[in-house]
């Protein structure tokens, strides 16, 4: 059978979003930059890397709870429903939902053109009884996107606990932007990392190999190429940690000597150890997510978990009462 073409949407922000967002961020005191911006063509492979890694057992942890939950999984959703992934990859975790849930077609949505592109255009060749769609957005702006039949029953997929990426407020905003897009009885398939020791926690984002050093720093790569920047990725270090107060691991970059750096025709001095907030990822109970997601008008319908309470896999419902913000 022959593969069938991707349909590609492209709202893909362009480099005016990053600079504008870049010198509103380096502006503020404290200083910080939106982590999607970390995900242009290099840091989506940089990422990847970043799952292999040892320490960082989200993915591995994330598969194996899937594999455990697909039968279940496969009597709660149906079958032909429309896969929804935000966040697109040629992954594993997907292809265990297309081979067992033989949906009537696929969205993948992301941020990263050249990556989404290459991933789904491998998906539409290696299932080609599967209908493929792209759509090049920023989800965290809005979810306003083609593919998607009013009458199909849809799944929305978000592994990966990139949730945590977002704060609380942002988090219930996202949830209920799908809540909008998948409709009343419609679900979200979620990856949703778990409380647990600090020290598995501070290691995770501070590997050995300094891969998640790579990708925090590939931030300035970005902004350096792309702005007109004369700023030094070499004189920033990384630094990751759990902060206990918020229930997160914070990333940042922060300068090791007194510099001055361009940007965009705009000047910014950086001290010593002063820093620019680039991500969080925060780590939630099982019953604290049922909060979160409980406001923007899902329920949980079920949720997996490995041996070790480490990470949870969460099938979500949306309710046709619930009234979103």
């Amino acid at each position: 059978m022959k593969a069938q073409a991707v349909n590609f949407f492209d709202a893909h922000p362009g480099t005016a979003d990053l600079r504008r967002e870049v010198i509103d961020g380096l502006s503020e005191h404290p200083r910080a930059i939106p982590a999607k911006f970390f995900y242009d063509e290099r840091g989506s492979a940089l990422f990847d890397r970043i799952c292999e890694l040892p320490e960082y057992y989200q993915t591995r942890t994330e598969m194996k709870i899937l594999q455990r939950a697909l039968p279940e999984l496969v009597d709660l959703i149906g079958d032909e429903c429309l896969l929804i992934e935000l966040g697109s990859g040629a992954s594993k975790k997907v292809r265990l939902l297309l081979e067992q849930l033989r949906p009537s077609g696929y969205v993948g949505v992301d941020i990263s053109k050249e990556f989404l592109l290459a991933s789904t255009e491998t998906l539409a060749r290696d299932y080609p009884w599967l209908e493929v769609h792209a759509a090049c957005v920023d989800f965290s702006s809005g979810l306003e996107i083609p593919h998607c039949d009013p009458s199909a029953h849809k799944v929305a997929f978000f592994p990966g606990s990139s949730i945590g990426n977002f704060d609380p407020a942002d988090a219930i905003h996202l949830m209920a932007d799908v809540g909008r897009l998948v409709g009343p009885g419609g679900h979200l398939l979620i990856g949703v990392d778990l409380k647990k020791p600090v020290g598995v926690l501070n290691a995770a984002y501070n590997d050995a190999a300094g891969v998640t050093a790579a990708f925090n720093r590939n931030l300035l790569h970005r902004i350096r190429d792309e702005l007109d920047a004369d700023i030094d990725p070499a004189a920033f270090d990384h630094y990751a940690f759990y902060n206990p107060d918020e229930g997160r691991i914070e990333m940042h970059l922060v300068s090791r000597i007194e510099q001055d750096v361009h940007v965009a025709g705009r000047s910014f001095g950086f001290a010593p150890g002063e820093g620019i907030h680039t991500e969080n990822s925060y780590k939630y109970t099982v019953e604290e997510f049922a909060e979160l997601a409980g406001e923007a008008g899902f329920r949980q319908q079920a949720v997996w978990r490995d041996d070790n309470d480490l990470f949870s896999v969460q099938l979500l419902q949306f309710g046709d009462a619930a009234v979103v913000p």
